[in-house]
């Protein structure tokens, strides 16, 4: 397909969201985010310096429900148990994903008009079935295996590409690779910009920039810019004959060819984000985790059938998007504690699958876990993760080819995470290869 060239940024000298965040503050120290309460666990340093574990250890020991008066976004309820968290997604009709209440993340509700994002998973029932049915046969079993040889190959011969006896950066050269190429896929979208995507992907899931109101007019220019390129890509695709892609299937469905421009970004803000962040940074997780855990590393090197397992608790221990969020639609009492009508509860999935009441040593990666499965890392309920199906396939094909190739990665130089509360992952991990 030809490339479409609206007017874009070229994202090799454009900076990140981070860059352009961490300029800003330093710039502005006054627009730090202020945290004071024990248990705000909205504050990113938290995770960019990898020390969350024992602030949601103490509140799970104290119960599964903590209110937090005052934070950069508003009043919210931390929500840290694994059963809780269960609980309030099986009421979707009580505990509201909708955009009209304040959506899925932490970030307060837009005041301003046409700042908001409708999504698919930011909306409730009826509207939120119709557009997830859209999608959902993008991600069927049947499609995952038609997808099978195609992701394999272009993991095998990425992997084959590999330095050998240099140090270099994993999430750059195979996680970021990997899971934009696949989105290109996904999307049909011109392979030589499929770097985009990541740029988009940062700049959209990034809440710590959204808090800072001087830098939303830049990210709303990142985000036009994103909706324009798609919109060129969609009026193509309505001249053509539907495929298999995404945003044919989106040209083709009455519940989403009508919809407008805000609309439309939402929902492939859900996609990209979906796609791109979480695959991404469990595909760096895993890598991190084998290093640091070298017991379970020999392990999947000795053991190859633990593969589709270790898959599920790599999930659970890295956990890629730290929580959800969901708004009372009434008062109501949950667990002991009374919740108001418009509450925000933020539902901590990275506390839920460190939750000592399921998972024993919980703070281990145990690829051998007899109930990894139980992770709620793709949600629970009507909105669990649309391509849940298909994040472990290509998580399973890296770790089977890896294998094949008796490759051993070690970390061998600088480990940055992301510094942010929603997307929970690596910036940097630079790594060298050996053999086993």
């Amino acid at each position: 397909m030809a490339t479409i060239a609206p007017e874009k940024p070229e994202y090799r000298t454009s900076p990140t969201a981070y860059e352009v965040l961490v300029e800003h503050l330093k710039q502005h120290p006054e627009d730090t985010p202020q945290h004071t309460h024990p248990y705000d666990v909205s504050r990113s340093d938290i995770y960019f310096e990898d020390r969350w574990q024992p602030i949601f250890a103490e509140m799970r020991a104290k119960g599964p429900l903590h209110y937090v008066p005052e934070s950069p976004y508003g009043a919210y309820w931390n929500v840290v148990s694994n059963k809780a968290i269960q609980h309030v997604e099986a009421l979707p009709e009580l505990f509201s994903s909708s955009w009209e209440h304040g959506g899925i993340t932490i970030l307060e509700r837009e005041e301003e008009e046409g700042l908001e994002l409708p999504m698919f998973i930011a909306m409730d029932r009826p509207k939120h079935t119709g557009q997830r049915r859209t999608v959902a046969p993008a991600f069927t079993p049947k499609e995952m295996k038609r997808m099978d040889e195609e992701i394999r190959q272009r993991t095998g011969e990425l992997l084959d590409s590999l330095p050998r006896g240099e140090v270099f950066d994993w999430v750059d050269k195979v996680s970021i690779e990997l899971t934009t190429g696949m989105l290109a896929i996904l999307f049909g979208f011109p392979w030589e910009d499929r770097r985009l995507l990541t740029y988009w992907s940062d700049w959209a899931g990034d809440t710590e920039i959204a808090t800072v109101k001087d830098l939303t007019p830049e990210r709303e220019k990142v985000l036009h810019e994103m909706g324009a390129y798609f919109q060129q890509l969609w009026m193509q695709r309505a001249q053509e004959e539907p495929g298999p892609d995404l945003i044919s299937m989106m040209i083709n469905s009455p519940a989403m060819n009508q919809m407008d421009p805000r609309e439309f970004m939402g929902n492939l803000i859900l996609l990209i984000v979906g796609g791109n962040d979480t695959t991404r940074n469990t595909m760096s997780g895993i890598v991190h985790a084998f290093d640091k855990f070298p017991d379970q590393r020999k392990l999947f090197e000795e053991q190859p059938d633990l593969i589709p397992n270790a898959v599920q608790e790599c999930i659970r221990y890295q956990t890629p998007l730290a929580h959800m969020r969901r708004t009372a639609s009434e008062d109501t009492e949950l667990f002991g504690e009374q919740i108001k009508k418009g509450d925000k509860l933020i539902l901590w999935y990275l506390s839920a699958n460190r939750d000592e009441a399921l998972f024993d040593d919980a703070d281990k990666l145990d690829i051998t876990r007899e109930n990894a499965r139980r992770q709620l890392a793709f949600g629970y309920g009507i909105h669990r993760c649309v391509g849940a199906r298909l994040a472990e396939l290509q998580l399973r094909i890296l770790l089977e080819e890896m294998h094949k190739r008796r490759m051993r990665v070690h970390v061998a130089g600088d480990v940055e995470r992301v510094k942010a509360n929603f997307v929970h992952g690596f910036r940097k991990l630079e790594v060298e290869i050996t053999e086993f």
